[in-house]
């Protein structure tokens, strides 16, 4: 791996590394961790979220404590794939709280969509009241997760 990536170095890779395992760790942890000052490990912090690289923080919660055990993935079609169609469901989508995550991807259909969903009544509800609601859906296909294999924010730095 180079030396340095976009203007950070492997200090700063591995303070990275640890806000990604721990974000609630002390400054002070931290800098031990990364063999430095508690005062310049702040600054490198400061630096990191200035430059966009430390988007924030959050918690992680279990979906299954909050009866939302069913991950689901739905493929989606649009009718017409035109820029005014694009923008309209991607203004509809980031208004719907039960959709975790859309994406546009390339090849046999337009988005893929990430929700998580109490049990198999609750998607219906989901699919017919918000997802067929949205702009231009023509087409969905809906993957029920059986097994989460794996499932994880962290990046690989």
């Amino acid at each position: 791996m180079n030396n340095e990536i976009h203007g950070i170095d492997r200090i700063d890779r591995r303070i990275l590394a640890v806000l990604q395992a721990d974000g609630r760790i002390t400054t002070l942890d931290l800098a031990e961790r990364v063999g430095l000052s508690a005062t310049a490990t702040t600054e490198r912090v400061k630096r990191l979220t200035r430059d966009g690289f430390i988007q924030g923080y959050s918690a992680r919660l279990d979906p299954g404590k909050l009866d939302l055990g069913l991950l689901v993935f739905v493929e989606v079609l649009l009718d017409r794939t035109s820029p005014d169609v694009f923008d309209s469901f991607g203004r509809a989508v980031e208004r719907a709280p039960e959709v975790l995550e859309c994406h546009m991807v390339a090849g046999g259909f337009d988005y893929l969509i990430k929700s998580r969903v109490k049990d198999m009544t609750a998607y219906r509800r989901f699919l017919a009241d918000v997802i067929l609601a949205l702009p231009g859906v023509r087409e969905t296909r809906t993957y029920a997760v059986m097994e989460e294999v794996k499932a994880t924010t962290a990046l690989p730095i």
